[in-house]
């Protein structure tokens, strides 16, 4: 049985140039010269990124932009997952999710920031004329984009006027002209309920947009966390050191010290210009063209030579989906156990989905109800609510990680009369393709949820048929004295 308690983690990089070098240790770097931003940069991403293993691909020297600057995609697939959350190579990816949860979601683990004088953030400042976003490599990643996505490894850092704890949250940003970028912010987030504060009171909200940096900051900042936590404490315990920020010489916001670009200033609600459409994580251009917030730029501070850290969305599955499979999947779990239901054995929020449209959920059957009670949490829980489409709750037997596993317990165990529960007006978001426009023009962003109960039926369930297969622990054992035969050795002697 997988004890993630003897996992002892340790982070091997800073900023993202040291994890470019342990990228390159593990020979999973390579580097594209002359890609035009224009097309070729966001074609081979499309190329690159969906495969499980595909390497991360630094872009250098791109045509009509200055030496040096650069755009870096696919940062975890392969054997970089592992090392990117400082953990082993070789576990798979429940007991990297299971290790993730253990090490670094307990608040307890979690180190405030400190705040210093100067960082390389700070090698070059923009200011006045001298801004211009243009400048740097920002690809059109799909051909059918509304125009050039700079925040899509993004994070906006933000703070509640009232409350004063801050946030780093991923929206996506489209630039505009030299200086200004617009921001596509959801209801229900963090970062827009900051924002609908500001403008409630008719203030400009001040914001520092982080498009270049360390991953561990940018996978933070797209994953669920408790109101009022901030990320770069949760970036800290994760280290085991204070993150070091700096604060911006406009809004005094506070970033990452060794942050590759920021562009600091003001989201301004009377200054909306066109954002979109954008092919998002739906695998879709899902949401039309609409006038959205600019952030109005009043500094861009960057280091030489420059990194975009890209996260281009593709249909699932995605560089992202893989990540928040693993963070989600944990978090899920902690939801579904605070919730009071027992016996939840594992949950998996699939790759497939995005992590947000297919949630599986394990359990040990304890009583009748339980399996709806788990499916039902686990669908309008803090991290199954937004976005979501279908549950599944099976058996414990089921490895809810295997897509094929889960499927044939879905047609094996439920019948479509009796196991299917459907939950209506939930929380959905504009990028929901099954939403008709003239609701999204209505503002009525909802969706249904089925709840698809995969279980033996509880009142029968030692009668079921039993299964032509060795149970998890058998074939745990099998797998181990024949992996030689899966890695085409030569039998031990």
């Amino acid at each position: 049985m997988f004890d993630s308690s003897k996992i002892q983690p340790h982070i091997p990089f800073t900023d993202l140039r040291e994890w470019m070098r342990e990228a390159e240790k593990l020979g999973e770097l390579k580097t594209v010269l002359g890609a035009s931003w224009q097309e070729d940069i966001g074609l081979a991403s499309d190329v690159i990124v969906p495969a499980d293993d595909g390497p991360a691909v630094i872009f250098d020297e791109v045509p009509g932009c200055r030496k040096g600057f650069r755009v870096l995609v696919n940062v975890f697939a392969g054997k970089r997952r592992a090392m990117t959350l400082g953990f082993p190579q070789g576990l798979t990816k429940q007991e990297i999710s299971q290790a993730y949860f253990h090490h670094y979601q307990q608040k307890q683990n979690h180190l405030p920031s400190v705040i210093v004088d100067g960082g390389p953030v700070f090698e070059n400042t923009l200011s006045g004329d001298q801004i211009d976003v243009e400048m740097f490599p920002t690809p059109v990643w799909h051909l059918n984009d509304g125009g050039r996505y700079i925040g899509t490894g993004c994070y906006s850092v933000t703070m509640d006027p009232d409350e004063k704890w801050i946030n780093a949250g991923c929206y996506r940003a489209m630039v505009q002209d030299r200086k200004s970028v617009s921001l596509l912010m959801v209801p229900g987030k963090h970062g827009h309920m900051h924002r609908q504060k500001y403008f409630s009171r008719g203030q400009k909200m001040p914001l520092a947009l982080v498009v270049g940096g360390d991953p561990l900051f940018f996978f933070m900042a797209g994953t669920e966390h408790p109101y009022g936590v901030c990320e770069y404490d949760i970036v800290g315990g994760m280290r085991g050191k204070p993150v070091e920020l700096v604060r911006g010489k406009v809004t005094g916001l506070p970033f990452p010290a060794n942050a590759e670009i920021v562009l600091e200033g003001f989201l301004n609600n009377d200054n909306r210009k066109n954002e979109g459409p954008f092919g998002e994580w739906t695998g879709y251009y899902a949401s039309e063209e609409s006038a959205q917030p600019v952030l109005e730029i009043a500094a861009i501070y960057h280091r030489n030579d420059p990194i975009i850290l890209g996260c281009p969305p593709q249909r699932p599955p995605d560089e992202m989906c893989r990540y928040r499979a693993v963070t989600r999947s944990a978090m899920l779990r902690d939801n579904i156990a605070k919730a009071g239901v027992p016996d939840c054995t594992a949950a998996w929020a699939h790759e497939v989905g995005n992590s947000r449209l297919l949630l599986a959920v394990a359990i040990k059957q304890r009583y009748p109800g339980h399996a709806r009670q788990a499916g039902h949490i686990a669908a309008m829980c803090h991290v199954g609510a937004y976005a979501g489409r279908y549950v599944i709750v099976t058996d414990d037997d089921i490895d809810v990680s295997d897509l094929n596993e889960l499927m044939w317990a879905t047609v094996t165990r439920s019948d479509p009369a009796t196991s299917i529960d459907i939950i209506k007006n939930a929380w959905s978001t504009p990028l929901d393709p099954v939403i008709p426009p003239w609701e999204k023009k209505a503002g009525n962003m909802t969706n249904s949820r089925a709840i698809i109960d995969a279980c033996r039926p509880f009142h029968w369930r030692d009668q079921f048929p039993a299964v032509n297969a060795p149970s998890p622990e058998d074939a745990r054992r099998i797998r181990e004295k024949y992996r030689w035969l899966a890695e085409g050795k030569p039998q031990p002697e």
